[in-house]
């Protein structure tokens, strides 16, 4: 156990440090910060002198360390375009973008796993045949478009939500959230739906086809000959089971909820890091570009490491294996 967590760590060590230099080339090639910072019409002598107050002048790899000690530290410089730090800009906007993918994550294990058992377990009915064929449409329509007809159905139309923004929020401390007020509930839902619909269906695929292959196999046989009930099979041996490699998918979606709720921040001007990050672009500000993918990239990592952890736990398979193998 204990070398497989060191094998993993220094994979995402790895993996983190390839980000960062990629992070970092957007400096090299993406545009010229002293150019943002100063304008074009800079006397050669201030530019030269902010470019070594910056550490511009120094040769790459020098300016790649000391990008990669600051980025260990949480900073990125300041933001080209507003002037104030990046991870002050980071830290005020994650809640929200946290609080979104969190709530649709929830929405689409609560209702992607039951729907998924059920289309498994009732494949000839009729709700089962409705539920394929709404993941179909929920797999196929881009995210865009899904928050768009719900804003002109429900905030539009019927008038029932709001179309943009986060709503009341509480602070604790350094922290802010939406979900202690009815005005924030009120904000988020429709982002959450629009975020969860795509997650919902595959999980609710990735469900029903596992469970469909778990009740083909001779335990699941074994256990009706022995006289086992279907509500004892299906939930106490063929679910289980069918939600090992569930598990894995999911941690991993968690991230890309997080990663690209980019679309559905802009949808809804959500001031999330999704919607921070559109606007960097729109403007070039690299530094926070720069601190996005590097945060994003080590949520995945993280999330990913612990997906493994857990798996290692969960499926004794694994165990057996590197036992046997050591």
């Amino acid at each position: 156990m204990f070398a497989f967590i060191i094998r993993r760590l220094l994979q995402a060590a790895i993996v983190m440090v390839t980000v960062a230099l990629i992070s970092f080339m957007l400096f090299q090639y993406v545009g010229d910060p002293v150019v943002f910072l100063l304008g074009q019409d800079a006397t050669p002598e201030q530019v030269a002198e902010l470019r070594g107050a910056l550490g511009l002048d120094k040769p790459f790899f020098v300016q790649f360390w000391h990008f990669l000690a600051n980025a260990v530290q949480g900073e990125f410089g300041l933001s080209l375009r507003q002037g104030a730090k990046v991870s002050s800009l980071i830290a005020e906007r994650f809640p929200a973008t946290l609080e979104l993918a969190l709530v649709a994550a929830f929405l689409a294990l609560a209702l992607g796993i039951p729907m998924g058992v059920y289309a498994a377990l009732k494949r000839g009915s009729v709700l089962s045949q409705v539920f394929m064929t709404l993941s179909l449409l929920g797999v196929s329509l881009p995210t865009f478009l899904i928050g768009i007809l719900l804003i002109l159905l429900f905030a539009v139309n019927l008038g029932w939500f709001p179309s943009f923004g986060r709503g009341e929020v509480t602070h604790l401390g350094g922290w802010t959230t939406g979900l202690l007020t009815a005005k924030g509930w009120h904000h988020i839902t429709l982002p959450a739906i629009t975020l969860a619909i795509f997650q919902l269906t595959l999980i609710m695929r990735l469900v029903r086809a596992e469970m469909l292959e778990v009740l083909r196999t001779d335990y699941i046989k074994f256990a009706r000959a022995r006289g086992l009930t279907d509500r004892a099979v299906h939930f106490g041996h063929a679910l289980k089971n069918t939600l090992v490699p569930v598990m894995t998918i999911t941690g991993l979606q968690l991230g890309g909820l997080i990663a690209f709720a980019i679309i559905t921040e802009t949808v809804f001007q959500w001031p999330g890091m999704g919607l921070l990050f559109i606007q960097a672009v729109t403007f070039a500000d690299i530094p926070v570009m720069a601190a996005y993918l590097c945060l994003i990239a080590l949520i995945f990592v993280v999330i990913n490491l612990m997906v493994d952890l857990l798996y290692f736990a969960v499926d004794p398979r694994l165990r057996a294996d590197k036992a046997g193998g050591h």
